[in-house]
């Protein structure tokens, strides 16, 4: 987290922005691909739920321009953002938008990316015994 106040609240808002508004329509995704690919309806739905993740997508990428982060350093809001565009690497709409593929990529590459997923791993691993 950045130690200046301003800058601390605007990664917290990308954190919030991440989770909150570009995470549900990929989840919808996952979810249409996953859970509902056997429904009668599902084919017809997943145009749908693509161009809601485009819409979310196309404002991201129109944000970050060509930044290497969403506000100038690195942050938490990196952190959080990269982890939730990750989810669409199988399903080729991260490939549309080579700035947001790069930006994940940049992201991955960070120790501090390293650092946080391995301790996610860490904690989610299941316990000897």
């Amino acid at each position: 987290m950045p130690a200046d106040a301003d800058a601390r609240a605007r990664a917290i808002a990308w954190m919030f922005a991440a989770s909150n508004t570009v995470e549900p329509p990929i989840l919808d995704l996952v979810t249409a691909r996953i859970f509902e690919a056997d429904k009668p309806w599902s084919e017809a739905r997943l145009p749908l739920v693509k161009d809601r993740v485009r819409a979310r997508l196309d404002s991201l990428a129109a944000r970050l321009g060509d930044a290497d982060w969403l506000d100038g350093a690195f942050s938490a809001g990196d952190l959080m953002m990269v982890s939730v565009l990750l989810r669409l690497r199988r399903s080729g709409l991260l490939d549309e938008y080579p700035g947001l593929a790069a930006y994940v990529a940049r992201g991955e590459a960070r120790p501090a990316y390293k650092r946080a997923f391995a301790a996610q791993l860490a904690v989610n691993a299941p316990k000897a015994g």
